[in-house]
């Protein structure tokens, strides 16, 4: 992802300060703020409570009880990948998060390409090429690492970097995802990467961040992405503390087009939650973050234990096999996150909290609509055969939902619909809306081993052709 002449170029001094400011995990204060947002978001939250307030222990299916006083919530558990195969009743999956350990012996990225990068664009660049429908469309073009140079590194994960990066010789800004084979094939999970970068090549869609390259070197996968700088969802979260119904309805209703896209494409993404939901510069959201996508067939379910505790349907807990109902959960925990601070179901341990998901009756705050209580009740049904969206009139039912009335969903997906919050963005080069801890890293990249066995990533680069949008049709309603 890196060029053999790597900078590491700054770009602090070209952001403007965030409108809220970056505080440590703990506290958020309410220090310096230039414009009153109270009538879209919720009122800022001084002090972090204890997430595991007793208001939120469990409750009687027969009783509904409600709260007025939102806080929000920053501790969160990590995406993880289970075995295949349905868990125990016992509910007990501590031993299946996935940890990233860092070398103590870490190289510039510049290094460590240098020695691969020459190497692995002939061994592999040159031959793989485009799929044969895009020959028609586009001349060939060819990219490789030395194509891209790194800024900043803006979100780290599992397996993956996230860095900001501009193609050379243009003014074209990306963020480059690069992961490591040889971390890949130590948790087996070569096939989850390989599916993320063929269904990102199936997705046009306006609210769905898109794969505009992708290749690797020996020891590398490489990802190139639009670069969306309005910061993820949960920043925004963590800064404003909860947003106001008209805004959430906004932002649910686009999360709700491109999952349904998504549906229609035969692709769960299993992982919706607000880290994994970018903020673009005029306000509107993005879907990313692939990792954990599958392909899927309506007649079948998948028994694959996957995707961030606080956000699985109880089903996958429960290891009953999911389809594509587990994804509208996960929208109504988003919904719910949105407009109180927290999810629906939180606090304790990681046996706790699939304890609540799967047992406890959601307790709905007394300051929302009748309606927005309606919607999240029926995408929070724990039963995925009951829930909003899975019935016989599939989609229809979320979009034709009382809440969503205000809607217009031809408008929506053309973007005609703003929203009435902006983040604070300097221009296409700014990172001020990414976490400090991730900005504020060197460049740097962990040197990696070989990986073991053959190569199971043939075929993967990929150049997306220019006019596809243009020739696709509208987005699946």
């Amino acid at each position: 992802m890196v060029s053999s002449q790597f900078s590491g170029m700054s770009v602090a001094g070209m952001c403007k300060p965030l409108l809220f400011p970056v505080n440590d995990p703990g506290t958020v204060t309410t220090d310096h703020i230039e414009m009153d947002f109270s009538d879209v978001f919720g009122p800022l939250t001084v002090e972090v409570n204890n997430i595991d307030n007793p208001s939120f222990d469990s409750v009687d299916e027969s009783s509904e009880l409600v709260y007025d006083d939102p806080e929000v919530i920053f501790a969160r558990s990590h995406s993880l990948v289970g075995p295949s195969n349905c868990v125990s009743q016992s509910l007990k999956l501590s031993k299946l998060t996935i940890h990233e350990s860092d070398s103590d012996n870490l190289l510039e990225l510049v290094e460590s390409v240098t020695e691969e990068a020459i190497e692995d664009i002939k061994e592999v660049i040159n031959e793989e090429s485009l799929n044969d429908e895009d020959r028609s469309l586009v001349e060939i073009e060819r990219v490789s690492i030395d194509d891209f140079e790194v800024l900043k590194v803006v979100g780290q994960g599992a397996f993956a970097k996230v860095y900001q990066v501009r193609k050379k010789g243009t003014s074209e800004i990306y963020a480059m995802k690069v992961m490591r084979k040889d971390k890949i094939m130590e948790k087996n999970h070569a096939e989850y990467m390989k599916a993320e970068r063929e269904i990102l090549t199936k997705i046009e869609h306006p609210f769905v961040v898109q794969l505009r390259y992708s290749f690797q070197t020996k020891y590398r996968l490489y990802l190139v992405l639009d670069f969306v700088n309005g910061g993820h969802l949960f920043f925004q979260l963590y800064h404003q503390g909860l947003f106001r119904e008209d805004l959430a309805r906004i932002y649910a209703a686009e999360i709700v087009s491109a999952v349904s896209h998504l549906h229609s494409k035969g692709i769960m993404h299993r992982d919706l939650k607000p880290e994994n939901i970018l903020m673009d510069v005029d306000g509107h959201v993005m879907l990313t973050d692939f990792g954990l996508a599958k392909q899927f067939e309506e007649s079948t379910r998948s028994n694959s234990m996957c995707g961030t505790l606080e956000y699985m349907a109880p089903e996958i807990i429960l290891g009953k096999g999911h389809d594509k109902a587990a994804d509208w959960w996960s929208v109504g925990v988003l919904l719910f996150e949105m407009l109180t601070g927290k999810p629906p179901f939180c606090g304790g341990n990681r046996e706790k909290i699939q304890q609540k998901i799967v047992k406890d009756k959601i307790k709905l705050p007394g300051y929302l609509s009748s309606e927005a209580h309606a919607l999240l009740k029926g995408l929070l049904q724990k039963e995925a055969p009951k829930r909003l969206g899975c019935g016989a009139k599939g989609i229809s039912e979320i979009k034709g939902h009382k809440w969503f009335k205000p809607i217009n969903w031809k408008k929506l997906d053309a973007r005609e619909i703003e929203p009435s919050f902006r983040p604070e963005v300097a221009g296409k080069y700014c990172v001020a809306n990414f976490e400090k801890r991730w900005t504020d890293m060197p460049v740097v990249d962990s040197p990696a081993a070989s990986p073991n066995g053959g190569n199971p990533f043939k075929d993967f680069s990929y150049v997306r052709p220019t006019a596809s949008f243009l020739q696709n049709n509208s987005p699946a309603c």
